[in-house]
Parts: C-alpha cells; sequence; structure tokens
C-alpha cells in the first residue's frame, strides 16, 4: 500500500491553492487595505488586552462580539458567527452541507476556493460563466437554478476577479426559485454601491473622479434579505476594509436555526483574544476612523480606473471592490514580470476561465497607484 493511498482520487487531481511569495515595495496583489488599521484602533486593542492573562483560553464562542456584529449589522446576535477568517466559515458552511452526492453551484472566474473545498469533501461543482463583459448572467444563473436545484449556490459580490455585483432584486429572484441555500460572500460589500459610478468616469475625466464631493458613499449589502429569504447566507470579512487581514476575523450571517447547524462545524475557541478584542475596538471606531479609508479607496479606484484607460493596449474593467481587472495586448505574465523588476507586486489571473488575456491590480495608496501607472505607460510603449 502506497503512503498516498488513503487520500481521495478527487482531491489527488487538485491543483493546491497556493501563491507564489514573491516580494515587492509596492504590493498591490491581495486586495489589502493599502493603509495599516488606525494607531487609535490598535492602541485601544492592546490597552484593553494589557491586563488579560495569556494563560487563560479566550472565549468558546465570542458572544460578545457577535451580539456587537449583529449590531452593526441589523441582524440577530444568535444568527452570527465570528471565525478565523472568512475562509475558515466557508469551509464550515460546506462541511454541514456537502458530501457524496451533493451539488454546489459557482459562478467563474470567481474565487477558487469554493471549488477547492466542494471536490475535498466529495461534491459536484457545476459552474456558470459569467457573460462577456465579466458581469454576472442573472438569466444562466435562474435557468440552472431552477433546472438542477443545487445544495449550495455561492456567489462573491463583487465578485473577486472581476468586480461585479449582485443587486438586490436580482438575488431575491434566485432566493425564491431555489430549494437550497445560497451564499453571498460580501468580503468587498464595504466598496460597492448600488448605482455604478464609474460608467460615466470618462466624460467627467480624472479630475471628477478624484472629487470626493461627487461620490454616492460606498458600501452596499444584501443583508437586509436575511429576514424575508431563510435560505440566504452571507459573509464578511475584517481583512479588506477594516484593514486587519493579519488577525483574520471575518462572521457569517444567517437565520439563527442554521447558524445553529453550521456552528457544530466550527471549532472551539476558533477566534483568539487579540483578534476578537481587535474587532470590537474596530467596530467601535469604522465610522470615525475607518470608513474614511474605505472612501478614500472608492475614489482612488475611480481614479485609477481613468488613469489605466489612456494608456494604449489596456481595458480596465469597471469594478466595485479595491481591485480591478485589467484586459492587456502585452501577455499578463510579461507585465507581471515587468512590473516586479520595477519592485510592483500585481497578481497574474491570465490562468483564470475567461481571464487568458487580464491581469488583476489591488487599489493602492495614490502614491502607489502613481507608481503603477507610470511603470505601466513604460512597459506598454
Amino acid at each position: 500500500m502506497g503512503i498516498l493511498d488513503p487520500i481521495k482520487a478527487s482531491v489527488l487531481a487538485l491543483r493546491p491553492y497556493s501563491l507564489v511569495p514573491h516580494r515587492a515595495s509596492v504590493k498591490l496583489n491581495q486586495n489589502e487595505n493599502p493603509w495599516d488599521a488606525p494607531l487609535e484602533i490598535k492602541q485601544e486593542a492592546l490597552k484593553r488586552l494589557k491586563d488579560r492573562a495569556w494563560s487563560r483560553y479566550p472565549d468558546f464562542a465570542p458572544q460578545g462580539l457577535h451580539e456587537r456584529l449583529a449590531e452593526f449589522c441589523g441582524w440577530r446576535p444568535e444568527g452570527v458567527i465570528a471565525g478565523n477568517g472568512s475562509n475558515e466559515l466557508i469551509q464550515a458552511l460546506l462541511m454541514v452541507t456537502v458530501g457524496e452526492g451533493k451539488r454546489v453551484l459557482i459562478t467563474e472566474p470567481t474565487f477558487a476556493l469554493y471549488r477547492q473545498i466542494t471536490t475535498v469533501l466529495g461534491g459536484e461543482v457545476a459552474s456558470v460563466p459569467l457573460r462577456s463583459d465579466l458581469q454576472f448572467d442573472i438569466t444562466a444563473l435562474l435557468e440552472e437554478i431552477e433546472n438542477t436545484q443545487p445544495d449550495v449556490t455561492i456567489l462573491c459580490s463583487p465578485n473577486n476577479p472581476t468586480g461585479c455585483v449582485i443587486n438586490d432584486e436580482e438575488l431575491a429572484v434566485l432566493l425564491k426559485a431555489s430549494r437550497g441555500l445560497i451564499v453571498v460572500d460580501e468580503a468587498y460589500h464595504e466598496f460597492a454601491h448600488p448605482v455604478s459610478l464609474t460608467r460615466d468616469l470618462h466624460q467627467r475625466g480624472a479630475a471628477g473622479a478624484t472629487n470626493g464631493q461627487s461620490r454616492l458613499g460606498c458600501g452596499h449589502s444584501v443583508v437586509s434579505l436575511l429576514s424575508d429569504h431563510e435560505n440566504l447566507v452571507v459573509l464578511h470579512t475584517f481583512s479588506k476594509a477594516m484593514a486587519m487581514a493579519a488577525l483574520r476575523v471575518g462572521y457569517l450571517l444567517a437565520a439563527p436555526e442554521l447558524v445553529q447547524e453550521i456552528a457544530k462545524a466550527v471549532l472551539p475557541y476558533n477566534l483568539n483574544a487579540l483578534s476578537q478584542t481587535a474587532a470590537e475596538v474596530a467596530l467601535e471606531m469604522f465610522k470615525a476612523r475607518l470608513e474614511p479609508l474605505v472612501e478614500a479607496i472608492c475614489v482612488e479606484r475611480d481614479r485609477l480606473y481613468v488613469e489605466l484607460a489612456r494608456i494604449p493596449g489596456l481595458v480596465p474593467i469597471q469594478s466595485q471592490a479595491n481591485f480591478m481587472v485589467v484586459r492587456s495586448n502585452l501577455e499578463p505574465k510579461r507585465v507581471f514580470a515587468e512590473l516586479l523588476e520595477r519592485d510592483i507586486l500585481i497578481r497574474d489571473v491570465s490562468g483564470y476561465p475567461m481571464l487568458n488575456d487580464y491581469f488583476r491590480v489591488s487599489v493602492g495608496t495614490p502614491e502607489e497607484n502613481d507608481l503603477l501607472v507610470g511603470a505601466l505607460r513604460e512597459i506598454l510603449q
């Protein structure tokens, strides 16, 4: 018997979910907040932890954080699970729903972990491609749901890596048609807005795009649909807008009956004391300290879109996240390598379905975005 014989054949056939650890001074490859968590949040979290015994376990389940999250989102505390990043909660959700003979529907291209975990658990993955303009194909999704009734449908909105969103009306139609769960991963929802602004950026120009007073304000979530649709599950994270990727905090919102079952797959003490405390402080200080950073990222995203669109050979795609994909006349692998030589790190997504000619860039600080635009002008000439 070989050492790998006990491993499932479906797992052996999987490519691992991985990221080559390249290093660069300008890091625009992981959709992070380009600004660190504000010092006030760090100081207050550390102050609260100063006298806490490190020898004692954190809360078995972080009930205090659940209550704060419920208040922050407008949902019920018993309908909340906080976890070690939203990825842990994606895994927990799929662990209690997926096995042999179970079917998970995703769109593609999208976050690779949905397919990865489903396959490891022995489930079947079906996919509906985005439209040619890289927006959700609601008609095709509805048809697939009605015809096959998948056990779980997962939609990333705004979608990673394309930045498209599903609106409340479209989602409500899918929820009514589905007898299974529909999961909306809203890791980037703070950067989204129901009415697209970037469609008129060319008319307004870069100056208009950088004028914060002309914006509608960022942030849109489907949480309001939870009360009317018991088959809806929503995932959020502190890794993007909240500027806390290093601390790994995410949370799931759903009907209390569902949460009770999903929680069975969540390990006890899954959230350490530092992460829990920092998350509570971030919620308290969001309006004053973090929301201005979100708004600044949205303004920079619109400015970056305009600047990239002016470079011959590049076509940026409108996004409602803190990143965008860009179609390039030059091979994306070459663009990646040339930028890395200039100490700028982006993401080559040309291996994703439908994205052979694309790379992805996170929205950085104004200085980082200027360096990126200057380097791309030089490379594409």
